[in-house]
């Protein structure tokens, strides 16, 4: 290969774009985030990076709040994932000013999807090392996307990111159904962390949020009721 072929002409000889390539390995090589969809609304959850004692708990690099409606956990580099946010947080906002109402989830999706491509085509830039799952309840029900550094979205009923997503997935395909309850889904998510990642996984390092389709409000679970929940999927 042409020493800086990739800079030059920004695919490799094989048809792909490395700089995207090094970003999904800085996306698998994160502490992992999942996703679960079902009738009840949305869940989004996430481990924090293995946490000092003299942190506050509370604080979280992986679970944003977007508008009362969607949020997002991610997987990555997080400065770049707290861009993404304000600017999703800008576009919720100015949908709101605008039409008076909520931003549709795919729309707002979308918008970032277009942002995050834009990033893998232009000179003097790199793409966004973070992948998003982004869940909300709007007028047509709860919904999950994923989008990835690339700038390619999908919708979803269980996905994850970070350390052990294929495992995490094979999981989720086995045991996974979209009638089960909110709680449910929490335990699914907890119990297949648990089984993939081993004593990885503890409630002083899981972040879960839940959105309901029936009020539509995005909430952050207390480390008590997080506690109850690992300890019933244990």
């Amino acid at each position: 290969m042409i020493p800086g072929y990739e800079r030059l002409y920004g695919f490799s000889p094989d048809g792909r774009i490395l700089q995207v390539d090094y970003a999904m390995v800085m996306v698998n090589n994160s502490p992992t985030a999942w996703g679960i969809q079902v009738e009840e609304g949305i869940v989004l959850a996430g481990l924090e990076k293995k946490i000092d004692t003299l942190q506050d708990r509370t604080f979280s690099q992986k679970l944003f709040q977007i508008d009362e409606h969607i949020a997002t956990v991610v997987a990555g580099f997080n400065s770049d994932a707290r861009l993404l946010v304000e600017y999703a947080r800008n576009e919720a906002q100015v949908n709101r000013l605008l039409y008076d109402e909520p931003v549709d989830v795919e729309f707002l999706v979308r918008r970032l999807s277009n942002t995050v491509q834009s990033y893998t085509q232009h000179a003097g830039m790199r793409p966004f090392g973070i992948s998003m799952l982004i869940g909300g309840v709007d007028m047509v029900g709860a919904s999950l996307y994923q989008l990835d550094p690339t700038g390619i979205y999908f919708k979803y009923f269980a996905s994850a990111i970070g350390v052990g997503r294929e495992d995490i997935l094979k999981y989720f395909r086995d045991n996974y159904s979209i009638s089960v309850s909110l709680d449910e889904a929490i335990t699914l998510g907890i119990r297949g962390s648990i089984e993939v990642l081993k004593d990885e996984v503890a409630p002083d390092r899981l972040r879960i949020g839940i959105i309901r389709t029936d009020d539509k409000k995005f909430r952050v679970l207390s480390f008590e009721e997080t506690k109850k929940f690992f300890e019933k999927a244990k």
